[in-house]
């Protein structure tokens, strides 16, 4: 079977910088840190399976983070000389097992609160910090058994965004993400039974940079809570004025801090 060939947004020359999107986006997000990016370094942001451009999953099983990583996998073994991940939620799960899959050729992460639920449910059984993602996945699946996936997104968006945020959302936007939220279960499912230990993590002895928003979501926080400290050489940057979309809400701000990152490491 041939293999499925994701859509690429890139530009600049350089050494390689990879940047994967949040669920219900595509690699548009990085468009502003294409730009900034490209006179330094050759920035590579892919549409992940379903997303923008890029095929769909093509198989009947159920899809797991290292499938998502399968997508992506040639960019990683092309190029000869170590790469940097950038990773926005679902996204930065992926960078991670990517890094892990990768050791040799990932020289360093960004990464935008990575929505690793697995890891809170195995430091603590529910109730826990992940119980609003489930919730609102919850919601959306049935409202997507109704046949209402505008109503699924609300319930996904609202969640991450805050109450409302979907009723504010420009109506060109609405579409493909109520499009998206077909994937609503599978995301979950690959986030919340993920099966690499809060150990294996140790092994990312590279600089990593982590970003958390001040205003995001208790299961956003849940997992830096767990993760963090396993992350030998992991430096904490708060945005206290930012939610979990920031580098979509606020893209300046957080595109800036990636800069400076790359230039320290």
């Amino acid at each position: 079977m041939t293999h499925p060939q994701p859509f690429l947004r890139e530009g600049g020359a350089g050494s390689r910088v990879i940047c994967i999107h949040a669920n219900a986006s595509t690699s548009a997000q990085w468009r502003g840190l294409i730009d900034l990016l490209s006179p330094n370094y050759h920035v590579i942001a892919p549409d992940s399976y379903g997303a923008g451009k890029s095929p769909d999953w093509h198989s009947d099983s159920v899809i797991s983070l290292s499938d998502e990583l399968g997508l992506i996998g040639p960019l990683f073994t092309d190029t000869k000389d170590p790469v940097v991940l950038v990773g926005h939620s679902y996204g930065a799960a992926v960078a991670l097992i990517a890094a892990l899959s990768h050791r040799a050729r990932v020289r360093a992460l960004a990464l935008y609160e990575p929505t690793l639920f697995s890891l809170v449910n195995a430091d603590s059984p529910p109730p826990n910090d992940a119980d609003g993602i489930r919730n609102a996945v919850q919601r959306a699946s049935v409202a997507l058994d109704d046949g209402n996936p505008e109503a699924a997104a609300e319930a996904f968006i609202d969640y991450w965004m805050g109450a409302g945020s979907w009723a504010g959302t420009p109506e060109p936007r609405k579409q493909p993400i109520a499009a998206s939220m077909k994937n609503v279960r599978r995301w979950a499912h690959a986030l919340m039974t993920e099966p690499t230990p809060l150990t294996a993590f140790g092994l990312l002895d590279m600089p990593i940079l982590y970003m958390v928003g001040g205003r995001s979501t208790a299961s956003a926080h849940g997992v830096a809570r767990v993760l963090l400290p396993a992350l030998p050489q992991a430096r904490l940057l708060q945005f206290p004025e930012l939610g979990h979309m920031g580098p979509i809400t606020h893209p300046e701000v957080v595109n800036a801090a990636i800069e400076q990152f790359l230039k320290q490491i």
